[in-house]
């Protein structure tokens, strides 16, 4: 039994072509089961062979898409433990089932319990165990292997996430940054599944940056993509908040939000989710600032940015936070032109070894002895 999870921001009457189907799939279902065990011989006192388990290893090279497609057959099982006999008394145990799946799997089973977490290459769990040898404590009889529905939900990881509305000019800006190469176009939406970009420096170093798909007000409700966009954002170390220096309409019967009403949004958004994401290091991108009157309206903003908080005047109620972000670093841009883009760069870099250096010292400092025991106060 295999179930996809893909992600779509609005349901339809009208039934998917399959060239119309999303191609990134973020969680999967399965049904594993682990082998058989084999059954024992009596007569000689015999006992049969484990099971084989089912296993789950982090690959890099894997995607949930390539793993649904390999494993059709419902369930996926293991091999049986091998059955006693007058040549082998203890029968062999089954060989073990290893699926990779990508690095980033969270595996939870039937009742929505963590099995594991797969963050790192090489990571494995055991999803299905399998059943028991026949002995004289279950009538030489093999048991059956573990049985069970498995989900697996992938959050990307990435050293650097992209927010924002939609059509505030993200994928174009990703593939300013990177190699990437997004789709691209005038209109909301346009990136309907997460697209991974690699910066490259020039003494080689190398930073991953996930442009995910545009939220809408209600998305830490599950609205639109909701919680499929904002679990990405989890395991990104940094975030860089993108935002239209003219505003953004989600359609014509919706009202035009300013800039700063659309910074105040995408705070309220990431605090109702997860309210630890405003804790998280971010770096504000103002873009278009090639277009006539840009300069004007990043005036008129640019000091309200340094304190959100003290700036509340012209933020809808609807919209306000509890607590407000805090950005590291801000720039005007033009994504579309390039304008501004190796100062972007630069900064994600600095801010990324800025925070791995507070938290490498801070974590010398916990495994530091305390200095009264060493010298011997106190006695």
């Amino acid at each position: 039994m295999v179930f996809v999870t893909i992600s779509n921001f609005c349901k339809s009457s009208v039934k998917f072509n399959k060239k119309y189907q999303l191609k990134f799939i973020d969680s999967l279902r399965l049904n594993v089961k682990g082998g058989h065990g084999g059954n024992g011989y009596p007569k000689y006192g015999g006992i049969g062979g484990q099971g084989g388990c089912i296993q789950f290893e982090a690959n890099e090279k894997v995607t949930l898409n390539a793993l649904a497609k390999r494993n059709k057959k419902s369930p996926i099982k293991a091999q049986s433990g091998e059955d006693s006999s007058k040549a082998r008394v203890l029968g062999r145990r089954g060989d073990d089932l290893n699926l990779k799946v990508p690095i980033g799997v969270t595996v939870f089973d039937e009742k929505n319990k963590k099995i594991a977490e797969l963050n790192e290459p090489g990571d494995t769990c055991i999803a299905a165990k399998g059943g028991i040898g026949g002995c004289s404590g279950n009538n030489f009889l093999g048991t059956r292997g573990q049985e069970r529905i498995v989900t697996l939900d992938l959050k990307l990881i990435a050293d650097v996430g992209m927010v924002g509305f939609p059509n505030a000019g993200k994928s174009t800006l990703l593939k300013a940054l990177s190699r990437a190469t997004p789709k691209i176009a005038n209109y909301p939406f346009t990136t309907l599944r997460p697209q991974i970009g690699i910066i490259e420096y020039s003494d080689f170093r190398q930073i991953t940056v996930a442009d995910l798909p545009g939220l809408i007000e209600g998305a830490h409700a599950n609205i639109g993509m909701g919680h499929k966009f904002l679990k990405h954002i989890e395991r990104t170390k940094l975030l860089l908040m993108v935002v239209d220096l003219f505003g953004f309409r989600f359609s014509v019967i919706h009202r035009l939000r300013t800039c700063m009403q659309n910074i105040y949004a995408l705070n309220k958004e990431l605090e109702l989710y997860d309210e630890d994401l405003l804790d998280r290091p971010c770096i504000l991108l103002l873009n278009k600032i090639d277009k006539e009157g840009a300069q004007s309206e990043y005036d008129q903003i640019k000091e309200k940015i340094l304190d959100l908080k003290s700036h509340t005047s012209d933020c809808p109620e609807e919209l306000l936070s509890n607590r407000f972000i805090q950005f590291d670093d801000v720039h005007v841009i033009s994504a579309k032109n390039e304008i501004g883009i190796d100062n972007v760069k630069a900064s994600i870099r600095q801010t990324l070894d800025k925070y791995a250096e507070e938290n490498l010292n801070d974590a010398s400092n916990e495994l530091k002895p305390n200095s009264r025991q060493i010298t011997g106060e106190n006695h």
